[in-house]
């Protein structure tokens, strides 16, 4: 992993910050399985932003202007034994040589030393509401700074959220945090080719998972960035649907919502393709749809368009779309302003992308749509789910799930679709199924 991005982070980060304040991070902890057996451990997004560390049971403390060292890491020391039985870890010097602190001390220490380094700073900058233990600890440490008062110690007077600056840091993504996403996008989307090429010859969802699984870490990306959806028919209405152990029909349609993660950074890939290998009519109907949808909401991503517009076009795309085929009748201006088409469309058009697949930022600045800026990394992701009990439409229509799901980063001259070369045109799936 290359320090010198961590280093430039840790920079600007204490540049807002300021002097005369202090920025307190905890590490993820540790999760209980089961008697013995710990989930595997994935580093807090925030914590990990800032110092690359990926174990657990570490607090950071950055102090902007400190001569002594603006960067302290308190952490395991390293234990022989431990790394006999789980592995190499850090320990203090490794916190210093390898991970760019300037100074690091034991975890064990951290009630000791960290009241004297909030002595005298005006504003204390930590998650707030996000750690309750790391809250409970800072409320310690400064009563016990209050108790000195007398002596002239001054206590921090202010408590401020880390996310108003790192959120909006982690927004604009580096040229190293891109090249991470782009081969996140890569290897995903040859999941997912491999999934269509697959898929005639599984009887089951999670098989079809297992083959999306199996090109993840046959190129080194042994996380998936969120749980897996393989929906097949029906299944495909219910959004986060998770199961994934239905048997696959022939007729029907599979939705596989599949994304690595990538040193970290995630893609979120959307495809929905035949389980047989061709569409029926109004399968092609409604896919068409929410393609076109999802092809006129990506040409509104591009530097100084608000947030909202590309939402508003897959609107009223779908909204007359789904007049044309009988499925609402009305004015398409009315129908939009009554949210009729909520019930076979009801989210939004995407999310921002990064670390976390539902990534941090703020989507309204001062109750505005932001606009959209160079460096962003968003999705887009129209659909339409007719529930297989609506009597209200058509039979041909019922129970038909449909999401298309890109990754875009916005660039100087428009924006580019990481996952482009994942297959969403009719054509290009039916062919890529049938010489699979």
């Amino acid at each position: 992993m290359n320090q010198e991005e961590f280093k430039r982070r840790r920079r600007f980060m204490m540049e807002e910050v300021g002097e005369g304040n202090i920025v307190i991070i905890a590490s993820a902890a540790e999760k209980n399985r089961n008697r013995d057996v710990d989930y595997p451990f994935r580093q807090d997004s925030d914590f990990y932003y800032l110092t690359g560390f990926a174990e657990s049971n570490a607090v950071a403390v950055f102090i902007p202007g400190r001569q002594q060292g603006e960067y302290l890491l308190f952490c395991s020391e390293f234990d022989a034994q431990k790394a006999l039985w789980e592995g190499v870890h850090a320990g203090l010097e490794g916190a210093v040589e390898d991970y760019g602190a300037d100074d690091a001390f034991p975890i064990e220490d951290l009630d000791d030393i960290l009241p004297g380094l909030l002595e005298n700073k005006a504003r204390v900058f930590y998650p707030m509401g996000r750690d309750s233990e790391l809250n409970h600890h800072i409320l310690e440490w400064v009563n016990t700074l209050r108790e000195k008062s007398r002596s002239g110690i001054r206590v921090p007077g202010e408590f401020v959220s880390l996310e108003h600056v790192l959120h909006e840091m982690r927004l604009f993504k580096s040229s190293q945090e891109i090249a991470w996403m782009r081969q996140a996008a890569d290897i995903s989307t040859k999941a997912h080719i491999r999934a269509m090429t697959s898929c005639r010859s599984c009887q089951y969802e999670f098989q079809v998972e297992a083959e999306l699984i199996h090109e993840f870490m046959f190129h080194g990306l042994r996380s998936p960035a969120y749980p897996l959806i393989v929906a097949n028919g029906a299944n495909a209405c219910i959004l986060h649907y998770t199961e994934n152990s239905s048997r696959l029909q022939a007729g029907d349609l599979l939705l596989i919502d599949a994304g690595a993660e990538c040193n970290y950074y995630a893609a979120d890939i959307t495809r929905t393709f035949p389980v047989s290998g061709r569409f029926s009519q109004p399968q092609k109907l409604l896919y068409q749809l929410v393609l076109d949808a999802q092809l006129a909401a990506i040409e509104q991503v591009h530097p100084g368009i608000p947030w909202n517009r590309s939402h508003e076009i897959a609107i009223e795309v779908l909204t007359a779309g789904l007049v044309d085929l009988g499925i609402l009748s009305g004015a398409v201006s009315e129908l939009i302003e009554e949210e009729a088409y909520k019930p076979y469309y009801m989210h939004r058009i995407g999310h921002w992308l990064g670390m976390d697949v539902h990534d941090v930022g703020d989507y309204k600045l001062d109750g505005q749509w932001r606009v959209l800026e160079v460096g962003m990394v968003l999705t887009i992701e129209p659909g339409l789910y007719i529930p297989k009990e609506d009597t209200s439409v058509a039979p041909q229509w019922r129970g038909i799930g449909i999401r298309i799901e890109d990754d875009v980063l916005v660039t100087d001259s428009g924006c580019e679709v990481l996952t482009d070369a994942a297959p969403k045109s009719i054509q290009e799936i039916e062919a890529l199924m049938q010489a699979g």
